[in-house]
């Protein structure tokens, strides 16, 4: 897929938009761009395909849900990863006019990207790519949030075949908060990194 027209269309938006062939290659960019700050990172297979939390460790405070510290809860490392200088996430759809979406369950992910950092890091594989809103929301709801669902064992019907949103009412529901980028916030940095390579769901 060619990511000139959503890279132009994202920078009218205000965005800055990094491209990439790798992952890894993506990963060494933001491992060079990132030092010696607190990051937070969101809930992501992305992330986790790409090794970044690996690499920036190293070298900077990372704050991720997924990899707890020894003597840290759930909780206390998510509250910190809102307050942290740079935030890095995925993304469940991206259209190629520009609008970015997100599906939360505990909205600390989106809240993550929304407020509250220096710069926020939004990383798309292309298979996130859709061709208008709404089948980018589409995607969202009927690709990643079932997917989702079902690598975290949800009792949904979405999880059983993680084929569609079915728009139920189980208290395990994951889809509970949908956020759109119709443009980039102001007062902070946003970037956004594609790779031309199929990452998370």
């Amino acid at each position: 897929m060619d990511f000139t027209k959503v890279k132009e269309n994202l920078e009218a938006l205000g965005y800055k938009v990094s491209c990439f062939d790798t992952k890894e290659q993506a990963a060494d960019y933001m491992d060079s761009q990132i030092d010696q700050k607190t990051v937070g990172f969101g809930g992501s297979m992305t992330l986790m395909e790409m090794g970044l939390y690996e690499k920036l460790k190293e070298h900077n405070e990372v704050l991720w849900h997924w990899k707890m510290p020894e003597g840290k809860t759930g909780a206390e490392v998510l509250a910190a990863a809102q307050t942290a200088e740079i935030y890095v996430s995925s993304v469940n759809g991206l259209a190629e006019s520009g609008e970015i979406i997100n599906i939360d369950g505990n909205c600390n992910r989106v809240a993550g990207m929304l407020f509250g950092h220096e710069k926020i890091y939004l990383v798309a594989g292309e298979n996130k790519l859709a061709t208008d809103y709404e089948q980018a929301l589409y995607r969202a709801r009927n690709i990643a949030a079932p997917l989702n669902a079902k690598r975290l064992n949800r009792k949904t019907p979405c999880a059983v075949k993680a084929d569609h949103c079915y728009d139920c009412k189980s208290p395990e529901r994951i889809c509970r908060v949908l956020s759109v980028l119709w443009e980039k916030p102001s007062g902070r940095e946003y970037e956004v990194v594609l790779v031309h390579e199929n990452l998370g769901y």
